[in-house]
C-alpha cells in the first residue's frame, strides 16, 4: 500500500499535512514544517468539510476547547479558519504529548499477567479515563441540547430512546435484523428511557473512548482529551457508557469506575446503578452505529453488542 500523499493548505504556508491514524473520517491531519523550513512546531489540523458541519463549526470547536480547558487537558488553539466555498473550515491546535489511549490499553491487555503489575496498570489507566468522564458529569449545563455557534448557545433537542429505535429500524432491518429483533430492542429502549429520566444535564463529550484520549505511556496520566465534535449538553452517564462500551477487562472497568466515582462525588457511590445507567445511555450511540451503511471495526462491534442486548433484553449484555 502506498503511503498517504501529504496535503498542502495555503492557510498553513510552510507545512505539509499527513492524515493522522486512529479514525475513519479522514478529517484530522498532522501538520509538519516542510523540509528546509526554519523553526515551526508540529500542529494538528481538523477540517470541517462534511455537509453535517455548520459554516462556523471550527470556531464553535475552538470556543468549546477554551471553555473546557479549565477542567481538562485539551490542546491550545493556534488558528481558526472558516470555510470560504473553496477551502473547508479548519481548526489548528497544538500537538499534545502522549500516546493514544486505545493503543496503551491494547498493549496492557496483551501483556502477560505477572506479579500484578499488569492489573495495577490497567486500573490506573481506567481511573484516569474514568476521572475525565466524571469531571464532565459534574459540569452542569442549563438544559439538554446541542452547542450552536461560537457563543456555545444550546439548541434544545428531545431524544426519546424508543423513538430513536423506530427512526433507525428501517436501516437495521436492511442490515439483516428481523422485525422480532427490532421489537425486542424497542422494549429494552422503553425500559432504559424510564431509568434515564429526570437526570440533570451536564457537559458530554459524546465520543469519549480511549482512541480520543492521549496518555503518558510511562505514568498512564491523561495528557489530552481530543475530538469534541459531538460534544453537547446531555445525560451524565453518557460518557461513562462510552468508556465501558467494548472494554470489559475487569481491572480496567473497576479503574474507570474508581476515577468516575472520585470525580462525581457522593452521586457515584452506587456503582451497580451507575453501570446500568451508563449501558442504558449508551444505547443511543449503539443504535446509531449499528444502523450505519458503512462498516468499520467499531460499527461491527456495535452491531454485535446491540444484537446481544436485543436477544437477552439486558443492556449489560455482551456478545
Amino acid at each position: 500500500m502506498q503511503p498517504p500523499t501529504p496535503r498542502v493548505d495555503p492557510r498553513l504556508p510552510g507545512y505539509l499535512l499527513e492524515p493522522l491514524t486512529g479514525g475513519w473520517s479522514g478529517e484530522t491531519f498532522l501538520a509538519s514544517p516542510s523540509p528546509g523550513a526554519r523553526g515551526g512546531e508540529r500542529l494538528v489540523v481538523r477540517f470541517f468539510a462534511d455537509a453535517r458541519h455548520a459554516p462556523d463549526a471550527a470556531r464553535t470547536q475552538a470556543a468549546l476547547l477554551d471553555r473546557v480547558r479549565a477542567v481538562l487537558p485539551v490542546p491550545a488553539v493556534r488558528a481558526v479558519h472558516d470555510g470560504d466555498g473553496e477551502l473547508p473550515g479548519a481548526l489548528v491546535t497544538e500537538l499534545l504529548p502522549g500516546e493514544r489511549g486505545d493503543l496503551v490499553l491494547a498493549r496492557l491487555v496483551a501483556e502477560a499477567r505477572e506479579d500484578g503489575r499488569r492489573d495495577t496498570a490497567l486500573g490506573a489507566l481506567g481511573a484516569g479515563l474514568g476521572h475525565v468522564a466524571g469531571t464532565l458529569a459534574a459540569t452542569p449545563m442549563r438544559r439538554t441540547g446541542l452547542f450552536a455557534g461560537p457563543d456555545l448557545r444550546i439548541e434544545p433537542f428531545d431524544l426519546r430512546l424508543p423513538d430513536w429505535v423506530d427512526d433507525h429500524a428501517p436501516r437495521l432491518i436492511a442490515g439483516g435484523w428481523s422485525d422480532g429483533e427490532v421489537a425486542a430492542l424497542r422494549k429494552v429502549a422503553e425500559r432504559a428511557a424510564v431509568d434515564l429520566e429526570a437526570a440533570a444535564p451536564c457537559l458530554v463529550h459524546s465520543d469519549l473512548n480511549p482512541k480520543n484520549v492521549l496518555v503518558d505511556p510511562a505514568t498512564l496520566q491523561v495528557t489530552g482529551v481530543l475530538d469534541w465534535e459531538f460534544a453537547h449538553a446531555g445525560h451524565p452517564a453518557t460518557d461513562l457508557g462510552n468508556l465501558l462500551r467494548f472494554d470489559r477487562e475487569q481491572t480496567y472497568t473497576e479503574g474507570v469506575l474508581d476515577g468516575w466515582s472520585a470525580a462525581v462525588g457522593a452521586g457515584g457511590s452506587d456503582r451497580r446503578r451507575a453501570v446500568h445507567l451508563a449501558r442504558s445511555a449508551d444505547l443511543v450511540a449503539l443504535v446509531e452505529l449499528a444502523a450505519r451503511a458503512e462498516t468499520n471495526p467499531v460499527v461491527r462491534q456495535a452491531r454485535a453488542h446491540l444484537r446481544a442486548i436485543a436477544r437477552t433484553g439486558d443492556v449489560r449484555a455482551a456478545p
